[in-house]
């Protein structure tokens, strides 16, 4: 099978290549991105070829595609590797607009594609056994969720907001939401949020705490925040709890870790050593493809945690809670 990357401007575009390289049926043919010093580096990293053209790279033989673009950037992209009949991983969030992100879905059910969003904390193997807890029973009723997403500020285009869309309450609120749907098989309903920057002085968000209700009475806090410094010794944590009549029980998705002390400015750091979620969620796209059925975490996944984290905005903004 053959993929091309669209932009290496997210991060994670590093590492879904590199998951790449893991899987023998498949083949990294080539990588587009207009910003052609990063796409020409990304290309002689990965052993593949480079376009700074849209256009020319889509009408290269390939099955499929990942957007790593800026968010602003993803319906563009989207909707053209649509057109050019290219299968789609699109990185979170799906986009900025509820009405680009119905449109995204919308352009790839008529072109017969795959559209998958990238929440890779769904293939977190302690979050998967969590799942399984869950869906047993074994918790009796859910009746709340705690969850954090905190991590430390990726500066660049993140915090510009014509680019990002918004700052750490839209990039660390669409993970954790796309987890208690999962759980609770149920949407939210309404959202009451405190939003601001408090850790940073950048005219974005840097942080946000969220109160949320489900159609079922379900309810749920999360604190989304950049608020880790740089020598913190892991980039930050994703945790969640979940309440129920039986039992409760905590999961933190990057708890598999051992300690590493250093001379230096970052003395201490964690070394992570649990499942990779990026190979997970790549391994997934690539099976639904040849399966040929429905990914995991579809473009309504993408959507519905997008509604949450715009509407903390509006509720932040108004001081209201906002209903969805």
């Amino acid at each position: 099978m053959k993929i091309g990357i669209m932009s290496f401007a997210h991060m994670h575009a590093y590492s879904y290549a590199h998951a790449l390289a893991q899987l023998p049926e498949v083949e990294l043919t080539c990588i587009f991105d207009d910003d052609v010093k990063r796409g020409k580096d990304a290309a002689a990293a990965f052993n593949t070829s480079h376009f700074s053209d849209q256009q020319i790279f889509l009408e290269k033989e390939m099955d499929a595609v990942i957007v790593c673009s800026e968010n602003a950037r993803h319906k563009e992209m989207v909707l053209n590797a649509a057109h050019a009949k290219k299968h789609i991983l699109c990185e979170k969030p799906i986009a900025t607009t509820i009405e680009d992100a119905e449109e995204m879905i919308k352009v790839c059910e008529e072109n017969g594609v795959v559209l998958e969003i990238a929440f890779p904390v769904r293939f977190s193997n302690p979050i998967q056994k969590l799942k399984q807890i869950v869906d047993s029973g074994e918790l009796g009723d859910i009746i709340a969720f705690r969850t954090t997403n905190r991590g430390q500020n990726p500066g660049s285009w993140f915090i510009d907001s014509e680019s990002s869309g918004g700052g750490a309450v839209l990039d660390h609120t669409v993970h954790m939401v796309d987890i208690m749907r999962w759980y609770l098989g149920k949407e939210v309903k309404a959202v009451y949020a405190l939003v601001d920057s408090f850790f940073h002085n950048v005219d974005i968000d840097d942080a946000g705490i969220l109160t949320l209700e489900f159609e079922n009475g379900v309810i749920a806090s999360h604190d989304a925040s950049w608020s880790r410094f740089a020598e913190y010794p892991t980039w930050g944590d994703v945790k969640i709890e979940v309440i129920g009549t039986k039992q409760t029980v905590r999961v933190d998705a990057f708890k598999e870790h051992f300690r590493k002390f250093s001379s230096g400015s970052k003395s201490l750091s964690n070394v992570f050593y649990g499942n990779d979620m990026d190979f997970g969620l790549i391994r997934d796209f690539i099976e639904c493809i040849e399966q040929k059925r429905p990914p995991s975490i579809t473009g309504k996944d993408g959507l519905k945690a997008l509604e949450v984290a715009l509407a903390a905005y509006h509720s932040s903004e108004s001081k209201k809670t906002v209903y969805l």
